[in-house]
């Protein structure tokens, strides 16, 4: 099942990509560009020309034509390869239509970094957007640590293009800091890091490829077993399709094991047929807890720390340590401490998971209507994917706390008064 099935399709159009790969070598492909409109946004997406049957290769693009580090001839250790990579595109964009990949870029550019569902990752959205939408999720702190990343690579930029000297000295720019800005340099990463495939069973030279075709043109699944490799025998990148399509489907590929969180920061989409998904239950126990020492100890034993993380899941058991460790946060006597063991309170489990749930500023039926609703934009609707997909995790967990004995007495309790820090 792919993330999102297009709205309406616009249709299949001329593709200067397709013409340009089939110039420069690359052999017929069974697959073309299609633009579909999403939310009221228009997306190109890869999808079939003819029947295709499991196993057939429906995307074979020459390794000549893949951009990765390995093509562009750089070997310089300590420089980040998706910096270096957004750096080469973004020079090549300066040279227009003289640059090797013109036609790839332009591609890249009328995405402007939206993934298949329309929306564009939230590390490109307006000031104050990740906030309101995304209120009450643990996304919000993930987004703003990678928008920190991005901005320590820009201010490296300059030693990335010195050191990458025997490749950018042919091209007549400034150095990078001088030629773009931060709000540029954001840009062109965040397209760069939705289209980048992971391949496999390759050196690592060639593990991140930029593949025409391929995503964002691509639509990621989370279910499909398709996927991008590199064939040494024909010396391509190659896609053979896991399941059965009919001309104008959309064609699918794996995105790897990714919760949603990173399928929304990474390419602008959300799966709800996500196996992979979890929500993170972070924990700190501040050095000013008056049982702080004994906690850090006890804790210890069990291979647990005061500074922890435990993964939610859908339809999955609680994690067996959380509730121990939960009595261990919460204890204030140091008999408590001691004493910590599975199943015996459900208190603290249970006024966690309602603050969390309390954090949110919409119910997941007003996340449904959002999502249905046609005139909805397509951040507005990745968003409420995502909050009501963890709001399901936590009321699963929840219902999963109820039946823990004493659940029902717990549940009647008021909050329990915690300097823990709790995410």
């Amino acid at each position: 099942m792919m993330a999102a099935p297009p709205t309406s399709t616009t249709g299949q159009r001329p593709s200067k990509l397709l013409n340009w790969l089939e110039a420069s070598g690359a052999p017929a492909q069974k697959v073309s560009l299609a633009t579909v409109d999403r939310e009221g946004i228009e997306v190109d997406v890869t999808v079939a020309t003819e029947p295709l049957a499991p196993g057939d290769i429906a995307l074979a693009v020459p390794e000549h034509l893949i951009v990765s580090r390995w093509w562009l001839a750089v070997a310089v250790r300590g420089v980040a390869e998706l910096a270096l990579l957004t750096l080469y595109l973004a020079y090549e964009k300066k040279r227009g239509k003289e640059g090797c990949f013109y036609p790839f870029i332009r591609e890249l550019d009328r995405m402007q970094g939206r993934g298949s569902q329309g929306a564009k990752s939230p590390l490109l959205w307006e000031e104050g957007q990740v906030e309101e939408l995304l209120a009450g999720s643990p996304v919000v702190g993930e987004i703003q640590e990678r928008l920190r990343g991005i901005s320590k690579e820009f201010e490296e930029l300059d030693t990335v293009w010195y050191l990458a000297g025997s490749l950018f000295n042919r091209q007549p720019f400034a150095p990078p800091t001088e030629q773009f800005s931060l709000k540029v340099f954001t840009q062109a990463f965040t397209a760069v890091q939705s289209s980048v495939v992971h391949l496999l069973g390759v050196p690592l030279g060639r593990r991140f490829a930029l593949v025409p075709l391929g995503p964002p043109l691509l639509t990621y699944s989370s279910t499909s077993k398709a996927m991008l490799k590199y064939d040494p025998e024909t010396r391509q990148v190659q896609l053979a399709v896991d399941r059965a399509y009919q001309p104008g489907e959309p064609v699918l590929a794996w995105c790897g094991p990714q919760p949603n969180s990173k399928l929304l920061i990474n390419y602008g989409i959300v799966d709800e047929s996500n196996p992979h998904d979890r929500l993170p239950l972070s924990f700190t126990i501040p050095s000013s807890d008056p049982l702080y020492r004994q906690k850090r100890d006890v804790l210890a034993q069990h291979d647990l720390s005061t500074q922890q993380t435990f993964q939610l899941q859908r339809s999955a058991p609680l994690p067996p340590q959380l509730l121990p460790y939960l009595r261990v946060v919460f204890a204030t006597r140091a008999e408590d401490i001691a004493a910590a063991r599975f199943g015996e309170d459900a208190a603290p489990l249970i006024h966690l998971l309602r603050r969390r749930q309390a954090a949110y500023r919409t119910t997941i039926e007003q996340d449904d209507a959002i999502i249905a609703d046609p005139t909805t934009g397509p951040r507005q609707t990745v968003a409420a994917r995502l909050l009501r997909i963890e709001k399901q995790i936590l009321a699963g967990a929840t219902q999963a706390a109820l039946a823990l004995p004493g659940a029902a007495e717990a549940a009647a309790l008021g909050p329990l008064p915690t300097a823990v820090k709790m995410e």
